[in-house]
């Protein structure tokens, strides 16, 4: 079944770079879909691939709502974060989960690293702070508060 989802990835990523369901590009896309080296060492679970569908669903409000609040409220601080990859993650989950990451307007993949970890480069409203007895805003370039 697993092998099925692989092959399904592959040619949605070909349908979506050629932009174009003719027969013929259809059954290009098949053979290369094919073609491509798959890693057998690693399987994947049917649940992993449902759970990392239904994240992407989930994550379509979310990346309209971050995109809305960019838009009204500017956000000036940056910083780079690594997260660790889940455990047991084939190729194309590792592809899905990049993919979930960078399709929120606030977050970015920088790097992925082979040792299991994602280099995620995020957005933030500044955070409030107590300034003289008066809430006021960090400045861009101040440290984050533990």
């Amino acid at each position: 079944m697993i092998g099925y989802l692989d092959l399904i990835l592959r040619l949605v990523i070909w349908f979506l770079l050629t932009a174009d369901l003719s027969p013929a590009n259809i059954i290009i896309g098949v053979c290369i879909a094919l073609i491509l080296p798959r890693n057998r060492t690693v399987t994947a679970v049917l649940r992993d691939w449902l759970h990392v569908m239904w994240e992407i669903i989930a994550a379509i409000p979310t990346a309209y709502a971050e995109a809305i609040e960019i838009i009204f409220r500017p956000h000036t601080v940056e910083d780079t974060v690594m997260e660790r990859v889940k455990p047991n993650r084939t190729p194309g989950l590792i592809f899905l989960d990049i993919f979930l990451i960078t399709f929120t307007p606030k977050t970015i993949v920088l790097k992925y690293h082979e040792d299991g970890w994602y280099e995620v480069h995020r957005v933030r409203r500044p955070r409030r702070r107590q300034v003289g007895g008066e809430l006021g805003d960090e400045p861009p370039d101040a440290p984050l508060e533990s």
